[in-house]
């Protein structure tokens, strides 16, 4: 009744007032008597209507901005995940991608795409949109900074930060003595061109270098931390005098710079003095919360905004208004982490793209259209190698230490970055800098990215450095080692007692090593110790319950995939153990508006089936990232999908063809080191027919007549299944189950999947 009374009151209301606006519009048009109306619908064509509104609409400026991100994003993730692939850091993709959308590519080959796309009228919003990027990037590197790692180890690490500031700044005013005369711009002074040359050529890439030293395993190491704090040490310096050189440029002599840098000394003071101790006092009262109420965050926004306008204002540029809110922000770990989260998706997904491209639009590699010109850009690389490289080299070197590590500094230090085309971006805004020296300088930056990686492989192989990839206690051969590789804590305790009960009576004999990857790009240097800790609390907590000692292995990696092989691999394991991992959709909008992912080409896939590993449409009954670590892992491999798995007393084991023989042998191992209890089903009849796998199993029912026992009905129904703690399946018969959409599916329990 009620239903009814509101579907009545329902339609009388809007069937009404739709009556009744229909009726004041008809009437209206009485009113349109006296009035020049534009007849369009009928002399200009609705279609032509239409089409003129669409054209209109497209030229609008913001639906300009809008295609413009839509298409910046795309290019830049894709660019970013081909350079991820060859090991490469993303940020030389989307480096390379501002460039491909810029004149150097699609401008020389599509210039009326490109002129629609980005025209010039349009390159102010991207300009401000960028600006907002970097601002929220340089808050987000102000506070990566761990100001106590500058104390603890301030000593060699200030010599070698600042030779390697010094000397390659050196060699860029020397640089622009040779060069002034034929590059510097009309009206430039020396003093501002060779100062803007030795900046450029003295920067240190802080967030790339940290990323590589957490995915090479060495930020547990001296070398590592070293290299990190000379990196810090590096941005501080580097940012101050470029603050100095910006005040120096806009006032146009060093004596009228002083009122500049006086001012931007009052402003640090006030930072230091009165800013900071605020902030960390609101830190200290919401350090042990999870989430920040608005009020919170706004203060913290509101602080960053007027300090990067004061900084504008007084001249030396808002970014480091930015840098050094960040730097002052509470040292409580978990409050920077939230407003890490909070700001860093937006500006490194979403804003610091449209820098890069917009940085690519100003970049004309045509413009170095002659030997000559190719010849000062390979000098200026040389200059910058030189400098940076070698004078960090030498400075570590001279400290006290090894050639290698030594080398290993000067290669990390080397690394310019996102962090170089901020400051020729600067320096071209201010027409310091010319189109062609700064078209010179990105190539510069690009190479002396590049080069880091493949450089760091060169020495470790001169110098016979591996990385230490395994803990130490594991490397003995005679022990049977299973290494588990967890994503979620849950998932890690059902993989540990999985473990457990295949080594729990061979302690002496066996080990267990627990390994959580992280992804670099989601981790930074100032709670590296405390991911760590988190990562492994609950693991520890399961190995103290089961009375299992286990090592544990920590690393961060921009390809989780690969990292699982080549730990497992070059660690000598007997067993991987992981769980099933997430789609590569999961939990994302796409995710949920397709509901599947069986069917989307996944590039990964599409470089499979170019080099032949597999069919395009061929289904796979594994997600992307275990697919990838089948198909990489030289050793036996166990996939779990985890059902909660508490024990694994009762053990169900199948048996569909005489390949799966190898099956018994972790049969027999959870049967004397768990006394568990195994049914065996002959699926297809094989065993009775094969000799090997019949004998196997007869001796074991002879040794553990109560453990083990061949099922006699072959029809498996699911109160059978609700019983059994685990299935135990190989790979290949696995996959025949999944195809077959076995009604064993909708009811089995936890499912240890292994690979021999």
């Amino acid at each position: 009744m009620k239903n009814f009374k509101n579907g009545a009151f329902y339609i009388a209301v809007t069937g009404g007032f739709t009556a009744l606006m229909y009726w004041i519009i008809s009437e209206g048009k009485h009113l349109e008597a006296n009035k020049a109306i534009l007849k369009s619908g009928i002399e200009n064509g609705f279609w032509n209507d239409f089409v003129d509104s669409m054209l209109h609409n497209l030229q609008d400026p913001l639906a300009i901005l809008l295609a413009q991100i839509v298409t910046i994003i795309i290019v830049a993730r894709f660019f970013g995940w081909i350079f991820k692939k060859i090991g490469q850091p993303t940020v030389i993709g989307e480096i390379i991608a501002g460039i491909v959308l810029g004149p150097s590519l699609l401008g020389m080959y599509f210039p009326e795409f490109s002129a629609t796309l980005f025209p010039v009228e349009s390159l102010g919003n991207l300009k401000f949109l960028s600006q907002i990027g970097l601002i929220l990037f340089m808050f987000v590197i102000g506070m990566e900074l761990d100001l106590k790692v500058l104390k603890n180890k301030a000593n060699e690490a200030v010599v070698i930060s600042h030779a390697s500031i010094v000397i390659p700044f050196a060699l860029g005013i020397g640089l622009a003595y040779f060069v002034y005369n034929r590059f510097a711009p009309e009206g430039v002074k020396f003093l501002s061109f060779s100062l803007f040359m030795g900046i450029a050529m003295s920067i240190t890439a802080f967030p790339v270098l940290a990323r590589i030293v957490q995915e090479r395993g060495l930020h547990k190491t001296k070398l590592g931390a070293i290299a990190i704090t000379c990196a810090a040490a590096d941005d501080i310096t580097a940012w101050c005098l470029l603050a100095v050189v910006i005040a120096i440029v806009k006032a146009g002599t060093f004596v009228s710079s002083l009122y500049i840098i006086g001012l931007a000394a009052l402003y640090v003071l006030a930072m230091l003095l009165v800013v900071k101790p605020f902030l960390k006092r609101i830190g200290d009262l919401y350090a042990t919360k999870d989430t920040l109420v608005k009020p919170v965050v706004a203060i913290f926004f509101l602080t960053l905004i007027i300090s990067s306008y004061a900084t504008e204002v007084i001249g030396i540029h808002a970014l480091f208004g930015a840098f050094m809110t960040g730097a002052i922000m509470p040292d409580v770990p978990k409050f920077r982490t939230i407003f890490i989260e909070k700001v860093e998706d937006v500006s490194l997904i979403l804003l610091l793209p449209l820098f890069f491209v917009f940085t690519g639009l100003k970049t004309e590699i045509g413009l170095i259209n002659d030997p000559y010109l190719w010849k000062i850009t390979g000098f200026i690389i040389l200059v910058a190698v030189v400098g940076k490289f070698f004078g960090s080299a030498l400075a570590a070197k001279f400290v006290g230490q090894s050639w290698s590590d030594s080398l290993t500094i000067g290669a990390l230090m080397n690394t310019r970055g996102l962090m170089e085309l901020i400051v020729l971006n600067i320096g071209l805004e201010l027409k310091v800098l010319t189109p062609e020296v700064f078209t010179m300088m990105v190539i510069m930056a690009l190479v002396t990215t590049f080069m880091t990686g493949p450089a760091l492989d060169f020495i470790n192989f001169i110098f016979k450095n591996k990385e230490v990839l395994v803990p130490e206690i594991v490397v003995n051969n005679n022990k049977y080692k299973v290494l588990i590789s967890f994503g979620n804590n849950e998932k890690g305790k059902s993989l540990l007692r999985l473990a457990n009960s295949l080594t729990k009576k061979q302690k002496k004999s066996a080990s267990i090593t627990a390994m959580h990857l992280y992804l670099s790009d989601e981790m930074h240097t100032f709670n590296t110790e405390e991911i760590e800790k988190d990562s492994f609390v609950p693991i520890l907590e399961e190995s103290k319950v089961l009375n299992q000692e286990i090592d544990t292995l920590f690393k961060a990696t921009m390809d989780i995939e690969t990292e699982i092989a080549d730990v497992a691999n070059q660690g000598d394991y007997d067993l991987l153990l992981v769980g099933l991992g997430k789609s590569i959709f999961e939990g994302t909008i796409l995710g949920k508006v397709i509901g599947f992912t069986t069917r989307i080409i996944n590039p990964d896939r599409l470089i499979d089936k170019f080099t032949g590993k597999e069919g395009l449409f061929e289904n796979s009954p594994f997600d992307e990232r275990t697919r990838q670590i089948i198909s990489k892992t030289k050793m036996p491999l166990g996939i779990l999908i985890d059902k909660d798995l508490q024990r694994v007393n009762n053990v169900f084991l199948p048996i569909f063809s005489s390949e799966d023989s190898f099956l018994l042998d972790y049969a027999q191992k959870l049967i004397y080191n768990n006394n568990s209890k195994i049914e065996v089903l002959d699926v297809n009849g094989n065993i009775h027919n094969n000799f090997v796998v019949q004998s196997a199993l007869e001796s074991l029912e002879q040794k553990y007549p109560k453990n083990i026992a061949l099922m006699e009905d072959r029809i498996v129904k699911k109160e059978f299944l609700a019983n059994q703690d685990v299935m135990i399946i190989s790979l290949e018969s696995w996959k025949a189950l999944v195809d077959s959409r076995s009604i064993w599916l909708s009811g089995v329990p936890s499912v240890l999947i292994l690979k021999p």
